[in-house]
């Protein structure tokens, strides 16, 4: 499973409008309104790279009101939610 975390720059009056379509894209698993430089950052969650292009390029960057988009591709996770599932089933010992 690949995942990146998408900035996405949108025009200041869609900022839900967009956050609504690009959660309903498929590829994406979840959006966030943000404060600071950008409005809005979106998770995609895919088994390609291929598929990646297609979602931010073909689907995201198409919403009505995106003005820009920055991907940023995760080469590891480190949150707490996923070490305590991996040790929860086995995998620490």
């Amino acid at each position: 499973m690949l995942t990146a975390i998408v900035l996405i720059d949108t025009d200041a009056d869609r900022v839900p409008e967009v956050a609504q379509e690009v959660a309903e894209l498929d590829g994406i698993s979840e959006v966030y309104s943000v404060t600071g430089d950008v409005d809005l950052i979106a998770i995609a969650r895919v088994a390609r790279h291929e598929d990646l292009a297609d979602v931010v390029a073909d689907q995201v960057g198409k919403v009505r009101g995106v003005n820009n988009t920055r991907t940023y591709i995760a080469f590891q996770s480190y949150s707490r939610h996923d070490l305590e599932a991996a040790f929860s089933i086995g995998l620490g010992d």
